[in-house]
């Protein structure tokens, strides 16, 4: 019978070096590396008016490796961080076995607010000095997360102050039922539960009424329209995404086409991306050249942003809706479709045109004739037609053909009054000055516009990928916008951190 040496996992003392537990090559290495001896962590100190009198704190610098190092691993939670400074031989070696509560952590991370920013710079400096920004093309997307906040508790003003008041009728109306019950002598007295609910009640509508005292106004939207407010997280908000509408913010990111390193990163409490894209563009000012270009999906795409990049000259390709479509190579893009999923798909139902359209006919451009549903050859009465700015071909059937149809119902709107149908093929606008939407349309549809389009997708979805997958991040845990947008960045911050020790930064 075989025999083997007994491996003993149970607890004991050691003499190990913590520092050389992080091995170089490794993300913890080049994090230890990088906030010891490149990093200026001095702005922290501000923070700390213990010079004379009070206890000692802990470093920034240790609990910045420490919350950055538990970032890369997926652990999010502050009481998850402690434990692991207590047990995981990593953690203990970046904290120097000091053991920080959960409460410091989560206090330390809760307050990064601008500081996270300026290290988020000293980082890209780096990178830039090690190679690992190209600026030859710089792509913007965003990703929508729930915040920590709950769906029910948002609405406008208006929808909270019948909250209120429903909740104070019914409590009036059990306070009343009860004594009303009471003034029987034969019936009980108001009971524990019953008064534990009508107090409930009460709390609930008295939280209300707080609130809105403290928030006198609704929030407004870019348009200057009314946008849902929240109880919870005044600056989250609703927005829809594949799986149904959640409360969150949207974490949008720059990133360069070289090394996927991410030259800006903001959260916004809007779904809207339209009105993300210039405020992005704006931040990466300090990282772009003129002959960079920027490239981002249909979500940010509207007449005004395109006008505001066309104005400042920014070389830019910002798809349109209608972009996919234009393109052969998703000619035969609907078999790949799956079925509407019943439990998400909350859309209409598309209803089948009534009428024959112009796509019904059969029009030959070149020969200049068109030929009705029914097989009747129509002529042409204009060749160059003015409708409404655009310019094109009219045909009209000769009455002969359209009198005695069968098919003058399904031809004509109103066959009592119409005798003949006509149809209009449109070539164009008529004026030659193009908007500039169309002159992006024509940029984007472009052989090499496609080309360079086509880089996007590579370039900053998997960064959207490690984010959400490697590092788990499927929701923020802070509130507000200053606050989410600080995590945002954290989480930013290790991605460009592991570039750069992917490169063998550190070693």
């Amino acid at each position: 019978m075989a025999r083997y040496k007994h491996i003993d996992t149970s607890p004991r003392f050691l003499a190990v070096d913590l520092e050389r537990q992080l091995l170089p090559g490794t993300f913890e290495h080049a994090l230890h590396h990088l906030i010891e001896h490149e990093l200026d962590l001095s702005g922290f100190d501000a923070r700390y008016q213990n010079d004379l009198a009070g206890a000692l704190a802990y470093p920034p610098s240790m609990l910045l490796k420490v919350v950055l190092f538990a970032y890369s691993r997926g652990l999010v939670s502050s009481r998850g961080i402690a434990c692991a400074c207590r047990e995981h031989i990593t953690f203990i070696a970046l904290s120097g076995d000091s053991a920080p509560h959960f409460t410091t952590i989560a206090a330390f991370v809760s307050r990064l607010g601008d500081d996270i920013a300026k290290l988020f710079a000293q980082v890209l400096y780096l990178c830039d000095r090690q190679g690992l920004i190209g600026r030859e093309m710089f792509a913007i997307d965003g990703v929508k997360l729930p915040a920590n906040a709950s769906k029910a508790r948002s609405g406008t003003r208006a929808d909270f102050e019948r909250q209120a008041g429903k909740l104070e009728a019914a409590a009036q109306a059990m306070l009343a039922r009860h004594r009303a019950n009471d003034a029987r002598p034969a019936e009980p007295s108001l009971d524990e539960k019953s008064q534990r609910r009508i107090e409930r009640l009460q709390g609930d509508a008295a939280q209300l009424r707080a609130w809105l005292a403290a928030n006198p106004e609704d929030r407004k939207g870019a348009r200057g329209g009314i946008r849902k407010s929240n109880r919870t997280d005044n600056d989250s908000a609703k927005m829809a995404t594949s799986k149904g509408v959640i409360q969150g913010y949207t974490g949008v990111a720059a990133v360069d086409a070289r090394h996927q390193i991410i030259v800006e990163a903001q959260a916004h409490g809007t779904g809207s991306e339209q009105e993300l894209l210039l405020s992005v563009i704006q931040a990466t000012d300090s990282q772009r050249t003129d002959q960079t270009l920027i490239t981002a999906d249909a979500g940010y795409h509207s007449e005004a942003n395109i006008e505001q990049l066309a104005a400042q000259e920014i070389p830019a390709l910002i798809a349109d809706t209608g972009m996919r479509k234009r393109d052969e190579r998703f000619k035969e893009q609907d078999k790949y479709k799956a079925l509407p999923d019943p439990l998400y798909d909350k859309a209409h139902p598309k209803k089948g045109a009534k009428h024959y359209r112009p796509k019904d006919f059969d029009h030959d451009p070149e020969a200049g004739t068109c030929i009705c549903p029914a097989g009747k050859q129509l002529y042409q009465n204009g060749s160059n037609c003015n409708h409404k700015g655009l310019i094109g071909t009219k045909f009209q059937g000769a009455l002969r053909d359209c009198v005695p149809c069968e098919l003058r119902d399904k031809c004509l709107r109103t066959p009592e009054k119409t005798k003949a149908r006509q149809v209009m093929f449109f070539r164009g606008k008529a004026d030659k000055t193009l908007s500039a939407s169309e002159r992006m349309k024509q940029a984007i549809d472009s052989e090499r516009g496609r080309a360079l389009y086509g880089r996007r997708f590579a370039t900053v979805e998997p960064v959207f990928g490690n984010i959400r997958y490697n590092k788990r991040l499927n929701r923020f845990t802070l509130r507000g916008q200053k606050k989410v947008d600080g995590q945002w960045k954290l989480y930013c911050l290790v991605h460009n951190i592991e570039k750069l020790a992917h490169h063998g930064y550190g070693q």
